[in-house]
């Protein structure tokens, strides 16, 4: 498997993603805040949706050790050829409803590695993560969307964290879902997980991200 360099974050503590940038403000926000990943959505259907020109642009203000990773959701092979051939991407990041056999198209065509996220509500969704780790690089673990949702992540729900304590897999591994500056730090003690990512948790607005959220998100994660 294709691995990425990330060296930001305390050493031996956990290593935050903050998705759904779309604003150079926020760019900088997060590296500031010690951000070991930043996220751009590429899927028209959510606020936090960007271009590839502006993901190139906001790409290119990233620094240095600080992974920038692109979510895409059931991307065709055209759209993920037009944004890669203008966003210089370190991760790609599946979280539609990609299949094993598509994630490892993917991770072929675009040679990146490749993070595929799963949602878990029950203990009966623990198995397809357990399918995704052999195709892909890392596994996102996050709460399943609600029924009818328009977005298949970035909700704000979490899920039964014991569902998942103690429990590890080969693959690394980043939690998802419902994380916000007050509780990340308890979902990192019950599940053990070294990477958290969050969207929603610290905006103010659908698609609006907050300076002091980001910071109070880090720190708490990290601490």
């Amino acid at each position: 498997m294709v691995t990425i360099a990330v060296n930001r974050g305390r050493p031996g503590g956990t290593r935050v993603k903050i998705c759904g940038l779309s604003r150079p403000s926020h760019v900088a926000d997060a590296v500031a805040a010690g951000a070991a990943y930043v996220g751009f959505v590429f899927f028209p259907k959510s606020p936090r949706n960007v271009s590839a020109e502006v993901a190139r642009d906001l790409a290119l203000e990233v620094p240095f050790g600080v992974a920038k990773v692109g979510l895409f959701v059931d991307p065709s092979d055209a759209f993920l050829d037009e944004v890669l051939a203008l966003v210089p991407l370190d991760l790609v990041q599946l979280h539609g409803h990609e299949s094993p056999e598509r994630v490892a198209e993917v991770r072929a065509r675009a040679g990146l590695p490749v993070m595929k996220a799963v949602g878990v509500s029950t203990a009966e969704d623990l198995p397809h993560l357990e399918a995704y780790e052999a195709v892909a690089d890392q596994i996102l673990v996050d709460a399943k969307a609600p029924a009818g949702a328009a977005l298949p992540g970035g909700n704000g729900l979490p899920f039964d964290w014991q569902l998942i304590a103690g429990r590890s897999w080969k693959r690394p591994w980043m939690l998802a879902g419902g994380l916000t500056p007050e509780n990340v730090a308890e979902a990192v003690r019950l599940t053990g997980a070294t990477q958290v990512d969050v969207s929603s948790g610290v905006e103010s607005l659908p698609g609006e991200k907050d300076a002091a959220l980001i910071h109070a998100f880090v720190a708490a994660a990290q601490g």
